[in-house]
């Protein structure tokens, strides 16, 4: 199920990438509004206006994911006060999946669901884990694709750096 999975988001991406060209630095950050993965409701990234947003994709079967989820929730706990969000966007085919990781895995910030797949579309994704940071004006400030534990410290700097900004 995982290697289909990630087949199918590797076709996908090769795709979509000739029809959508990959977020970079600069770019103003596509909205979304997506149900919540744990709990009834919906969130948009037009609600954090004014904040710092991190925006993680993520996946049951993605391996770094389970090195980044919990880091990340440590890294919000950290400066959630300063204005500082974390948004994870769960692109499993199956909910439950997500679901089952959560459990295993669990974090304090807000986790949606895209069984569609329309986020990952809109930001160009090209592959998994992928994040965006987003500025409290809505842009893209950095890129991050891949995780290994050593790459928080460098995210942590960058999100700082963001939260200084007015």
């Amino acid at each position: 199920m995982r290697l289909l999975m990630t087949a199918v988001l590797l076709l996908t991406t090769l795709l979509t990438s000739s029809l959508s060209l990959a977020l970079e630095t600069g770019d103003k950050a596509p909205g979304f509004k997506l149900p919540l993965l744990t709990q009834k409701g919906q969130l948009s990234l037009a609600s954090y206006k004014g904040k710092v947003v991190y925006v993680d994709f993520w996946a049951s079967w993605c391996g770094p994911c389970r090195k980044s989820l919990p880091l990340l929730n440590e890294l919000r706990a950290e400066l959630k006060g300063q204005g500082f969000e974390v948004l994870a966007i769960n692109l499993d085919e199956d909910i439950k999946d997500a679901r089952a990781f959560l459990k295993e895995f669990p974090v304090s910030y807000p986790t949606l669901y895209d069984g569609e797949g329309k986020t990952p579309t809109a930001f160009g994704l090209r592959g998994m884990p992928t994040s965006y940071l987003i500025d409290r004006q809505g842009r893209i400030q950095s890129v991050h694709q891949g995780f290994k534990p050593s790459d928080i410290s460098k995210i942590r700097a960058e999100v700082i750096q963001q939260l200084k900004q007015k």
